[in-house]
């Protein structure tokens, strides 16, 4: 990826922000609609913005409009808070649609040919690099291999994503560059796939995956600021005005800080380190300052204590119903997750752990229980994903300040494939949205992009719904587990922002935090889970400056 991106970053555009807010904006004439301090809906008809781009009143229908310099009329259309993924990765979106993307692709034949198309328009790169594929929903039945890779490009290395960023699928030409043999070892974490002699077949599997993206040329500064102003393009369109980076690495950092230097940083990024190494360098000894007018801030790590179900990586208490010789992958010992997460809380950042099977969410609930005792205050642990909670861990979810961090569209995607991984039996306690809330815990929604798309609108509907765009299974997946269209706004505004240690500056649309906008052409709040997945979002405004 050292040059691939080259031309076309010198071809591209600048985003540059709209002009700063004037002071004392009425906007009017709107049907909007946040959430207020307490958790409740709050319909309103107008709002008064400062020069600094915050928000001063609200105004209810029949409240006399103040003296204000500027007016704008919103011509009665519905006007909501700005959109917060609560679970991105903002770079690997822009690198995503700048690369081979195979999410669309439904067989193996289909992203062969996909992956052999990408190489011929592209003979100036020497790595084919790309991500998205997902063989259970090609209905392969096993991973792919790098004969299958070779077949259609072995002139050069391939190296290709998992659609759920913990596999990689290689060709021969990049197992062999990595220098990968029979004789190496599986690292800890990890695992190799082989064939019936031991060789690596084609797939590397979390920690595994290191092996080979060791010898993958890096981005140069220049392709990460093109990915970066490609992924804040792709957020911006779906209405999203604020994130929390799941996972940033310091060439990402610094990349957000060239974005804000230079005025084209519009988003407001929630920062998680990937490392204890990366928190230290980046923000020090204590969570950053906000930069930028509440644009970013590094406040948190990220941990990850195991896999995925689709790789067969999440770590559950039995073995998986689809191949009883794997319980899956831990990435950490207990010792090792409770000393990440003391180090971290030493200092006062949050702690945001991966946690998808249930051995996993029981092992991270038991460390937050031992942890809370020494780290007392408002921690707001986060467990991000929460998708597989063993029924008997249910109620400490709703202990200690806990946070189910998790993606709606996670559950529409992922159920036949969860229900192959762990059989009818155990399913009682996935992704249990309602019975988070039920227990006295707290939700906050996103997407996990580029593994889902950042489309928050189809995130509500499935919230509400528990069904996909298709409207299946009827009636609902374990219906019992929907949320209310309260909620479901609240999980991608409020309740994101709070998960964040951000209410109080932006995410409600109230007296004091930052005017970040949408008008949209529907009320999510009166609309039918498909009437919202086909939202269009008409206007983005940050800080009280039209931004798209």
């Amino acid at each position: 990826m050292r040059r691939f991106l080259a031309s076309a970053f010198l071809a591209a555009s600048a985003f540059a922000l709209a002009a700063p807010a004037y002071a004392d904006t009425l906007v009017d004439n709107v049907d909007g609609v946040t959430i207020d301090k307490e958790g409740k809906v709050l319909r309103f008809t107008g709002l008064v913005f400062d020069e600094e781009g915050k928000v001063v009143t609200v105004l209810a229908r029949g409240d006399k409009r103040p003296a204000a310099q500027y007016r704008l009329d919103g011509k009665g259309k519905v006007m909501v808070p700005g959109m917060i993924d609560a679970h991105v990765h903002v770079m690997d979106i822009g690198f995503a649609a700048l690369t081979l993307d195979l999410s669309d692709t439904t067989s193996l034949e289909g992203a062969l040919a996909r992956i052999k198309a990408f190489a011929e328009a592209n003979p100036g790169r020497p790595w084919i690099i790309g991500r998205g594929w997902n063989q259970e929903k090609w209905g392969l039945g096993r991973f792919p291999t790098a004969a299958e890779l070779d077949s259609v490009v072995a002139d050069r290395p391939v190296w290709l994503e998992r659609a759920d960023n913990h596999a990689n699928w290689a060709n021969t030409r990049a197992i062999t560059a990595a220098g990968i043999t029979a004789k190496t070892a599986d690292p800890a974490g990890g695992k190799i796939i082989r064939d019936a002699a031991g060789a690596p077949a084609g797939v590397f599997v979390d920690n595994a995956v290191r092996l080979v993206a060791a010898v993958v040329p890096p981005p140069r500064p220049q392709d990460r600021d093109l990915a970066f102003s490609k992924a804040q393009d792709v957020l911006l369109a779906k209405g999203v005005t604020a994130v929390a980076d799941m996972g940033s690495k310091s060439q990402d950092w610094a990349t957000f800080r060239r974005a804000g230097d230079s005025g084209r940083l519009a988003i407001r990024i929630m920062s998680y380190a990937d490392s204890i190494d990366t928190l230290e360098l980046v923000a020090g000894a204590e969570p950053s300052v906000w930069l930028y007018d509440d644009r970013l801030r590094m406040g948190g790590i990220k941990l990850f204590l195991d896999g995925a179900l689709g790789s067969r990586g999440a770590s559950l208490k039995a073995p998986y119903a689809d191949d009883h010789g794997t319980r899956g992958l831990p990435l950490l010992s207990p010792a090792q997750l409770r000393n990440q997460m003391s180090r971290a809380a030493m200092s006062n950042f949050q702690t945001a752990v991966h946690a998808i099977g249930d051995a996993a969410n029981a092992e991270v609930l038991s460390a937050i229980e031992e942890l809370s005792e020494t780290y007392t205050g408002d921690r707001r642990w986060r467990i991000e994903h929460a998708q597989i909670v063993d029924p008997v861990d249910i109620a400490r979810l709703g202990k200690h300040g806990v946070i189910a961090s998790m993606q709606p569209l996670h559950q529409t995607s992922d159920r036949l494939m969860a229900e192959a991984r762990l059989g009818p039996a155990r399913l009682a306690g996935a992704y249990p949205w309602r019975s988070v809330i039920t227990v006295g815990g707290r939700l906050a929604f996103g997407s996990d992009a580029p593994v889902e798309p950042a489309d928050p609108w189809a995130g509500m509907a499935a919230a509400i719904s528990r069904t996909d765009a298709k409207g299946e299974p009827f009636g609902g997946w374990f219906p019992q587990e929907t949320v209310s269209r309260e909620t479901a706004l609240a999980g991608f505004t409020s309740d994101a922002a709070f998960a964040g240690f951000a209410e109080g500056r932006f995410g409600r649309l109230i007296p004091g935090e930052r005017a970040d906008f949408l008008f949209v052409d529907r009320d999510p709040l009166l609309s039918s889970p498909d009437q919202i997945r086909q939202t269009q979002v008409i206007e983005v405004w940050i800080g009280g400056a039209k931004v798209r």
